[in-house]
Protein backbone atom coordinates (compact mmCIF):
# COMPACT_ATOMS: atom_id res chain seq x y z
CA UNK A 1 0.00 0.00 0.00
CA UNK A 2 0.89 3.30 -0.79
CA UNK A 3 0.23 6.70 0.98
CA UNK A 4 -2.38 8.86 -0.18
CA UNK A 5 -1.66 11.79 -2.56
CA UNK A 6 -3.13 14.84 -2.03
CA UNK A 7 -5.60 15.21 -4.57
CA UNK A 8 -6.80 11.62 -3.44
CA UNK A 9 -10.17 11.73 -1.30
CA UNK A 10 -10.23 11.24 1.90
CA UNK A 11 -13.67 9.07 1.97
CA UNK A 12 -16.00 7.78 -0.44
CA UNK A 13 -19.93 7.68 0.19
CA UNK A 14 -19.45 5.51 4.02
CA UNK A 15 -15.64 4.70 2.77
CA UNK A 16 -13.02 5.99 5.24
CA UNK A 17 -9.43 5.92 2.58
CA UNK A 18 -6.86 4.31 4.07
CA UNK A 19 -4.24 4.30 1.12
CA UNK A 20 -3.53 3.76 -2.60
CA UNK A 21 -3.02 0.15 -3.82
CA UNK A 22 -2.22 1.03 -7.49
CA UNK A 23 -3.27 2.98 -10.37
CA UNK A 24 -4.05 1.98 -14.23
CA UNK A 25 -5.30 3.08 -17.47
CA UNK A 26 -8.86 2.95 -16.25
CA UNK A 27 -8.37 4.70 -12.84
CA UNK A 28 -6.89 4.27 -9.44
CA UNK A 29 -7.70 1.20 -6.60
CA UNK A 30 -7.59 2.40 -2.93
CA UNK A 31 -7.48 1.06 -0.07
CA UNK A 32 -10.55 1.81 2.69
CA UNK A 33 -12.46 0.76 5.53
CA UNK A 34 -15.75 0.59 6.20
CA UNK A 35 -18.20 1.76 8.71
CA UNK A 36 -18.46 -1.77 10.33
CA UNK A 37 -14.72 -2.30 9.92
CA UNK A 38 -14.39 -4.40 6.76
CA UNK A 39 -11.55 -3.33 4.57
CA UNK A 40 -12.34 -2.42 0.59
CA UNK A 41 -10.78 -2.16 -2.62
CA UNK A 42 -12.30 0.74 -4.57
CA UNK A 43 -11.81 1.64 -7.73
CA UNK A 44 -12.28 4.82 -8.97
CA UNK A 45 -12.86 5.11 -12.46
CA UNK A 46 -10.97 8.38 -14.13
CA UNK A 47 -12.49 11.68 -14.40
CA UNK A 48 -12.25 11.92 -18.61
CA UNK A 49 -13.79 8.77 -18.73
CA UNK A 50 -17.08 9.56 -17.08
CA UNK A 51 -18.18 12.50 -19.62
CA UNK A 52 -18.41 9.51 -22.10
CA UNK A 53 -22.51 8.51 -21.91
CA UNK A 54 -22.04 5.15 -23.67
CA UNK A 55 -18.85 4.27 -20.40
CA UNK A 56 -21.06 5.50 -17.90
CA UNK A 57 -24.13 3.26 -19.27
CA UNK A 58 -21.22 0.29 -19.51
CA UNK A 59 -20.21 1.06 -16.10
CA UNK A 60 -24.06 1.08 -14.73
CA UNK A 61 -24.27 -2.95 -16.78
CA UNK A 62 -21.27 -3.93 -15.40
CA UNK A 63 -21.95 -3.58 -11.32
CA UNK A 64 -25.26 -4.49 -11.65
CA UNK A 65 -23.93 -8.00 -13.55
CA UNK A 66 -21.02 -8.33 -10.69
CA UNK A 67 -23.44 -8.15 -7.96
CA UNK A 68 -25.11 -11.47 -9.78
CA UNK A 69 -21.99 -13.41 -9.65
CA UNK A 70 -21.53 -15.68 -6.32
CA UNK A 71 -18.59 -17.92 -5.44
CA UNK A 72 -16.29 -17.97 -2.71
CA UNK A 73 -13.53 -17.91 -5.18
CA UNK A 74 -14.74 -14.52 -6.50
CA UNK A 75 -14.16 -11.25 -4.47
CA UNK A 76 -17.71 -10.02 -3.58
CA UNK A 77 -18.74 -6.78 -4.57
CA UNK A 78 -19.65 -4.73 -1.19
CA UNK A 79 -20.90 -1.60 -2.90
CA UNK A 80 -20.60 0.82 -5.94
CA UNK A 81 -21.65 4.31 -6.94
CA UNK A 82 -22.05 4.41 -10.98
CA UNK A 83 -23.90 7.58 -11.00
CA UNK A 84 -21.11 9.43 -8.93
CA UNK A 85 -19.30 12.43 -10.68
CA UNK A 86 -15.81 9.74 -10.40
CA UNK A 87 -17.87 6.07 -10.72
CA UNK A 88 -16.66 3.89 -8.08
CA UNK A 89 -16.85 0.32 -7.09
CA UNK A 90 -16.02 -1.72 -3.71
CA UNK A 91 -14.90 -5.23 -3.80
CA UNK A 92 -13.39 -7.60 -0.99
CA UNK A 93 -9.81 -7.07 -0.13
CA UNK A 94 -7.35 -9.55 0.23
CA UNK A 95 -4.18 -9.03 1.48
CA UNK A 96 -2.26 -11.63 -0.69
CA UNK A 97 -0.22 -11.14 -3.56
CA UNK A 98 -1.41 -11.68 -7.34
CA UNK A 99 -0.18 -14.47 -9.50
CA UNK A 100 2.02 -12.12 -10.98
CA UNK A 101 3.52 -10.67 -8.16
CA UNK A 102 4.09 -14.42 -6.67
CA UNK A 103 5.34 -16.10 -9.45
CA UNK A 104 7.82 -12.76 -10.48
CA UNK A 105 9.00 -12.60 -6.73
CA UNK A 106 9.16 -16.35 -6.16
CA UNK A 107 9.37 -18.45 -9.21
CA UNK A 108 6.39 -20.97 -10.58
CA UNK A 109 4.29 -22.50 -8.32
CA UNK A 110 4.46 -26.36 -7.28
CA UNK A 111 2.35 -28.69 -9.10
CA UNK A 112 -0.19 -29.33 -6.11
CA UNK A 113 -0.46 -25.74 -5.83
CA UNK A 114 -1.25 -25.06 -9.88
CA UNK A 115 -3.91 -28.03 -9.55
CA UNK A 116 -5.68 -25.99 -6.54
CA UNK A 117 -5.33 -23.08 -8.27
CA UNK A 118 -7.22 -23.96 -11.68
CA UNK A 119 -10.04 -25.94 -9.97
CA UNK A 120 -10.67 -23.14 -8.13
CA UNK A 121 -10.62 -20.70 -10.83
CA UNK A 122 -12.61 -22.91 -12.71
CA UNK A 123 -15.26 -22.63 -9.90
CA UNK A 124 -15.44 -18.96 -10.19
CA UNK A 125 -15.59 -19.06 -13.74
CA UNK A 126 -18.49 -21.82 -13.77
CA UNK A 127 -20.78 -18.78 -11.35
CA UNK A 128 -19.38 -16.07 -13.65
CA UNK A 129 -21.10 -18.47 -16.48
CA UNK A 130 -23.68 -19.39 -14.82
CA UNK A 131 -24.55 -15.40 -14.14
CA UNK A 132 -24.59 -15.19 -18.13
CA UNK A 133 -21.11 -13.02 -17.71
CA UNK A 134 -17.53 -13.37 -19.66
CA UNK A 135 -14.91 -11.82 -17.46
CA UNK A 136 -12.76 -11.23 -20.46
CA UNK A 137 -9.73 -10.47 -18.37
CA UNK A 138 -8.72 -13.95 -16.79
CA UNK A 139 -4.46 -12.94 -16.26
CA UNK A 140 -2.15 -13.13 -13.41
CA UNK A 141 -2.56 -9.50 -12.56
CA UNK A 142 -6.57 -10.55 -11.70
CA UNK A 143 -6.09 -13.48 -9.48
CA UNK A 144 -5.13 -12.84 -5.73
CA UNK A 145 -3.68 -15.56 -3.55
CA UNK A 146 -5.21 -16.03 -0.59
CA UNK A 147 -4.53 -18.81 2.58
CA UNK A 148 -7.28 -20.63 2.07
CA UNK A 149 -7.69 -20.15 -1.85
CA UNK A 150 -7.32 -17.83 -4.98
CA UNK A 151 -10.18 -15.10 -5.52
CA UNK A 152 -10.73 -13.67 -8.98
CA UNK A 153 -11.18 -9.75 -9.37
CA UNK A 154 -12.05 -7.18 -11.38
CA UNK A 155 -14.91 -7.72 -12.95
CA UNK A 156 -14.63 -4.36 -14.89
CA UNK A 157 -14.76 -5.51 -18.20
CA UNK A 158 -17.82 -7.88 -17.83
CA UNK A 159 -20.62 -7.83 -20.27
CA UNK A 160 -23.72 -9.76 -20.67
CA UNK A 161 -23.83 -12.69 -22.94
CA UNK A 162 -26.20 -11.55 -25.00
CA UNK A 163 -25.24 -7.75 -25.05
CA UNK A 164 -23.17 -7.29 -28.06
CA UNK A 165 -24.31 -3.39 -28.45
CA UNK A 166 -21.52 -1.94 -26.64
CA UNK A 167 -19.17 -4.56 -27.80
CA UNK A 168 -17.03 -2.95 -31.43
CA UNK A 169 -15.75 -4.72 -33.73
CA UNK A 170 -11.82 -4.87 -34.43
CA UNK A 171 -11.01 -3.82 -30.95
CA UNK A 172 -8.86 -5.85 -28.70
CA UNK A 173 -9.98 -5.84 -24.87
CA UNK A 174 -7.98 -7.96 -22.37
CA UNK A 175 -4.38 -8.36 -21.67
CA UNK A 176 -2.33 -9.39 -24.43
CA UNK A 177 -0.19 -12.81 -23.65
CA UNK A 178 -3.52 -14.23 -21.82
CA UNK A 179 -6.57 -13.41 -24.16
CA UNK A 180 -8.42 -15.74 -26.28
CA UNK A 181 -7.46 -15.96 -30.11
CA UNK A 182 -11.20 -14.48 -30.62
CA UNK A 183 -10.26 -11.41 -28.56
CA UNK A 184 -6.98 -11.28 -30.65
CA UNK A 185 -8.90 -10.67 -33.56
CA UNK A 186 -11.26 -8.52 -32.50
CA UNK A 187 -14.95 -10.82 -32.43
CA UNK A 188 -17.68 -9.28 -30.88
CA UNK A 189 -19.19 -13.26 -30.13
CA UNK A 190 -16.30 -13.28 -26.83
CA UNK A 191 -18.44 -16.28 -24.84
CA UNK A 192 -17.35 -18.50 -22.16
CA UNK A 193 -14.75 -20.30 -24.16
CA UNK A 194 -12.35 -16.83 -24.12
CA UNK A 195 -12.58 -17.26 -20.10
CA UNK A 196 -11.04 -21.11 -20.58
CA UNK A 197 -8.37 -20.28 -23.32
CA UNK A 198 -7.14 -17.12 -20.88
CA UNK A 199 -7.05 -19.36 -17.55
CA UNK A 200 -5.26 -21.90 -19.86
CA UNK A 201 -2.73 -19.18 -20.37
CA UNK A 202 -2.58 -17.81 -16.40
CA UNK A 203 -1.91 -21.89 -15.37
CA UNK A 204 0.78 -22.63 -17.88
CA UNK A 205 2.31 -19.04 -16.63
CA UNK A 206 2.04 -20.31 -12.89
CA UNK A 207 3.19 -23.62 -13.43
CA UNK A 208 6.42 -22.03 -15.62
CA UNK A 209 7.21 -18.78 -14.69
CA UNK A 210 6.78 -18.60 -18.44
CA UNK A 211 3.70 -16.93 -20.94
CA UNK A 212 2.92 -19.80 -23.65
CA UNK A 213 3.09 -17.44 -25.90
CA UNK A 214 6.21 -15.19 -25.42
CA UNK A 215 6.83 -11.54 -24.84
CA UNK A 216 7.15 -9.03 -27.21
CA UNK A 217 5.58 -5.83 -29.00
CA UNK A 218 1.78 -6.57 -28.60
CA UNK A 219 1.29 -7.38 -32.78
CA UNK A 220 3.51 -10.43 -32.08
CA UNK A 221 1.65 -11.52 -28.96
CA UNK A 222 -1.71 -11.41 -30.91
CA UNK A 223 -0.44 -13.15 -33.70
CA UNK A 224 1.08 -16.12 -32.05
CA UNK A 225 -1.89 -16.13 -30.25
CA UNK A 226 -3.90 -16.99 -33.27
CA UNK A 227 -1.44 -19.13 -35.01
CA UNK A 228 1.29 -20.53 -32.97
CA UNK A 229 1.33 -23.43 -30.70
CA UNK A 230 1.63 -22.22 -27.04
CA UNK A 231 5.11 -23.47 -25.76
CA UNK A 232 4.25 -25.84 -22.73
CA UNK A 233 7.80 -26.82 -22.15
CA UNK A 234 8.26 -25.80 -18.89
CA UNK A 235 5.18 -27.30 -17.74
CA UNK A 236 4.87 -30.39 -15.66
CA UNK A 237 3.86 -33.62 -17.76
CA UNK A 238 0.87 -34.15 -15.15
CA UNK A 239 -0.55 -30.92 -15.90
CA UNK A 240 0.22 -30.83 -19.70
CA UNK A 241 -2.81 -32.55 -21.18
CA UNK A 242 -5.54 -30.02 -19.26
CA UNK A 243 -3.92 -26.93 -19.72
CA UNK A 244 -3.85 -28.27 -23.85
CA UNK A 245 -7.59 -28.64 -23.58
CA UNK A 246 -7.81 -25.21 -22.83
CA UNK A 247 -5.80 -23.65 -25.30
CA UNK A 248 -7.33 -25.32 -28.39
CA UNK A 249 -7.63 -22.67 -31.49
CA UNK A 250 -11.42 -23.59 -31.25
CA UNK A 251 -13.88 -22.29 -28.86
CA UNK A 252 -16.38 -24.95 -29.20
CA UNK A 253 -13.64 -27.56 -28.33
CA UNK A 254 -12.21 -26.49 -25.16
CA UNK A 255 -13.49 -27.87 -21.79
CA UNK A 256 -15.98 -25.93 -19.88
CA UNK A 257 -15.75 -24.47 -16.73
CA UNK A 258 -17.81 -27.58 -14.73
CA UNK A 259 -15.52 -29.98 -16.60
CA UNK A 260 -12.22 -28.24 -15.39
CA UNK A 261 -13.88 -28.32 -11.69
CA UNK A 262 -14.64 -32.44 -11.99
CA UNK A 263 -10.58 -32.71 -13.05
CA UNK A 264 -9.59 -31.36 -10.06
CA UNK A 265 -11.91 -31.85 -7.67
CA UNK A 266 -9.92 -34.41 -6.07
CA UNK A 267 -6.77 -32.40 -6.16
CA UNK A 268 -8.44 -29.32 -4.19
CA UNK A 269 -8.47 -28.90 -0.21
CA UNK A 270 -11.70 -29.21 1.36
CA UNK A 271 -13.75 -25.97 1.96
CA UNK A 272 -12.18 -25.51 5.05
CA UNK A 273 -9.63 -24.17 3.09
CA UNK A 274 -6.28 -24.61 4.50
CA UNK A 275 -2.58 -22.69 4.07
CA UNK A 276 -0.88 -26.05 2.72
CA UNK A 277 -1.43 -25.63 -0.64
CA UNK A 278 1.08 -22.41 -1.19
CA UNK A 279 4.79 -22.99 -0.74
CA UNK A 280 5.80 -21.73 2.53
CA UNK A 281 7.67 -18.01 0.71
CA UNK A 282 3.88 -16.96 -0.27
CA UNK A 283 2.75 -18.15 2.70
CA UNK A 284 5.16 -15.96 4.55
CA UNK A 285 4.63 -13.00 2.33
CA UNK A 286 0.66 -13.47 3.11
CA UNK A 287 1.30 -13.72 6.71
CA UNK A 288 3.51 -9.67 6.50
CA UNK A 289 0.99 -8.38 4.64
CA UNK A 290 -2.02 -9.51 6.98
CA UNK A 291 0.02 -8.16 10.10
CA UNK A 292 0.21 -4.86 8.45
CA UNK A 293 -3.65 -4.48 7.50
CA UNK A 294 -4.33 -5.45 11.30
CA UNK A 295 -1.98 -2.06 12.31
CA UNK A 296 -4.10 -0.36 10.47
CA UNK A 297 -6.43 2.52 11.92
CA UNK A 298 -9.57 1.74 12.71
CA UNK A 299 -12.74 3.52 11.05
CA UNK A 300 -12.45 7.06 11.69
CA UNK A 301 -15.49 8.82 10.38
CA UNK A 302 -14.82 11.55 7.66
CA UNK A 303 -17.75 14.06 8.39
CA UNK A 304 -20.86 13.88 6.45
CA UNK A 305 -19.91 12.99 2.44
CA UNK A 306 -20.61 15.08 -0.41
CA UNK A 307 -24.05 16.25 -1.48
CA UNK A 308 -23.60 13.58 -4.56
CA UNK A 309 -21.85 10.92 -2.67
CA UNK A 310 -19.13 10.96 -5.11
CA UNK A 311 -15.25 10.54 -4.55
CA UNK A 312 -14.49 13.88 -5.15
CA UNK A 313 -11.14 15.53 -3.55
CA UNK A 314 -10.92 16.70 -0.24
CA UNK A 315 -8.61 18.21 2.53
CA UNK A 316 -7.23 14.74 4.62
CA UNK A 317 -8.98 14.31 7.97
CA UNK A 318 -6.54 12.18 10.56
CA UNK A 319 -6.83 8.69 9.75
CA UNK A 320 -5.56 7.16 13.41
CA UNK A 321 -7.82 7.31 16.32
CA UNK A 322 -10.80 5.12 17.64
CA UNK A 323 -13.42 7.64 17.70
CA UNK A 324 -16.66 7.73 16.08
CA UNK A 325 -18.80 10.23 14.46
CA UNK A 326 -21.14 12.37 17.40
CA UNK A 327 -24.45 12.67 16.35
CA UNK A 328 -24.61 16.48 15.31
CA UNK A 329 -21.59 15.24 12.41
CA UNK A 330 -18.20 15.98 12.64
CA UNK A 331 -14.51 14.71 14.00
CA UNK A 332 -14.90 13.39 17.22
CA UNK A 333 -12.67 11.54 19.78
CA UNK A 334 -12.45 9.14 22.55
CA UNK A 335 -11.64 9.99 25.80
CA UNK A 336 -11.82 8.26 29.29
CA UNK A 337 -15.53 8.61 30.24
CA UNK A 338 -17.46 7.49 33.35
CA UNK A 339 -16.14 3.97 34.91
CA UNK A 340 -13.73 3.82 33.16
CA UNK A 341 -15.36 3.86 29.91
CA UNK A 342 -15.01 5.47 26.46
CA UNK A 343 -16.80 8.56 26.03
CA UNK A 344 -17.03 10.79 22.65
CA UNK A 345 -16.43 13.78 22.76
CA UNK A 346 -16.75 16.23 19.85
CA UNK A 347 -13.37 17.71 18.71
CA UNK A 348 -15.09 21.33 18.81
CA UNK A 349 -15.66 20.81 22.77
CA UNK A 350 -12.42 19.48 23.42
CA UNK A 351 -10.60 22.99 22.73
CA UNK A 352 -9.38 24.40 26.04
CA UNK A 353 -11.27 27.64 27.28
CA UNK A 354 -8.70 30.54 26.66
CA UNK A 355 -6.68 31.44 30.16
CA UNK A 356 -8.69 34.00 32.77
CA UNK A 357 -7.62 37.76 32.20
CA UNK A 358 -4.24 39.37 34.34
CA UNK A 359 -5.85 40.77 37.49
CA UNK A 360 -6.03 44.65 37.00
CA UNK A 361 -3.56 46.51 39.44
CA UNK A 362 -5.64 47.64 42.50
CA UNK A 363 -5.90 51.31 41.97
CA UNK A 364 -6.20 53.80 45.57
CA UNK A 365 -8.86 53.80 47.66
CA UNK A 366 -8.80 57.99 47.61
CA UNK A 367 -7.10 60.84 46.05
CA UNK A 368 -3.52 60.87 47.59
CA UNK A 369 -2.52 63.47 49.87
CA UNK A 370 0.24 66.21 48.02
CA UNK A 371 1.84 67.03 51.45
CA UNK A 372 2.51 63.10 51.11
CA UNK A 373 3.50 62.78 48.03
CA UNK A 374 6.04 65.67 48.45
CA UNK A 375 7.52 64.08 51.34
CA UNK A 376 8.31 60.57 50.06
CA UNK A 377 9.45 62.22 46.86
CA UNK A 378 12.04 64.35 48.95
CA UNK A 379 12.67 61.54 50.94
CA UNK A 380 13.75 59.42 47.74
CA UNK A 381 15.90 62.04 46.63
CA UNK A 382 17.87 62.22 49.73
CA UNK A 383 18.40 58.96 49.94
CA UNK A 384 19.79 59.12 46.08
CA UNK A 385 21.97 61.35 47.10
CA UNK A 386 23.37 59.90 50.28
CA UNK A 387 24.26 56.82 48.41
CA UNK A 388 26.03 58.56 45.63
CA UNK A 389 27.73 60.46 48.39
CA UNK A 390 28.82 57.51 50.25
CA UNK A 391 30.07 55.43 47.33
CA UNK A 392 32.49 58.75 46.04
CA UNK A 393 33.95 59.02 49.83
CA UNK A 394 34.50 55.05 49.71
CA UNK A 395 32.02 54.54 53.20
CA UNK A 396 29.25 55.15 55.17
CA UNK A 397 27.49 58.09 54.83
CA UNK A 398 28.24 60.51 58.07
CA UNK A 399 25.39 60.98 59.92
CA UNK A 400 24.13 64.65 59.52
CA UNK A 401 24.92 66.74 62.26
CA UNK A 402 23.04 69.37 64.02
CA UNK A 403 24.45 72.34 64.72
CA UNK A 404 23.49 74.80 67.38
CA UNK A 405 22.09 77.99 66.18
CA UNK A 406 23.93 81.45 66.77
CA UNK A 407 22.27 84.50 67.93
CA UNK A 408 22.61 87.37 65.43
CA UNK A 409 24.48 89.70 65.90
CA UNK A 410 23.25 93.18 65.32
Amino acid sequence: MEPLLPTDPAHIAGYRVLGRLGAGGMGMVLLARSPSGALAAIKVIRAEYTDDPAFRTRFRREVTAARRVHSRWAAAVLDAGPEAPAPWLATEFVPGPSVGEAVGGHGPLPEHSVRTLGGRLAEALAAVHTAGLVHRDVKPGNVLLALDGPRLIDFGIARALDDTRLTATDVVIGSPGFLSPEQAQGSATVAAPSDIFSLGCLLAYAASGERPFGSGPVEALLFRTVHHTPDLSGVPAALRPVIEGCLVKEPAHRPTAEELCREWAADAPGEDGGSGWLPAPIIHLIARRTQRMLELPPYEAAGPPAPDGGAGPEAHAPVGGSGTAPAGGGPAATVPGDGGRAATVPLRDRVPPPPPPRPAPRAPVGPEPPGRRRFFTFASGSVLLMSAEARRSGGSPAPARREPRRPDRG
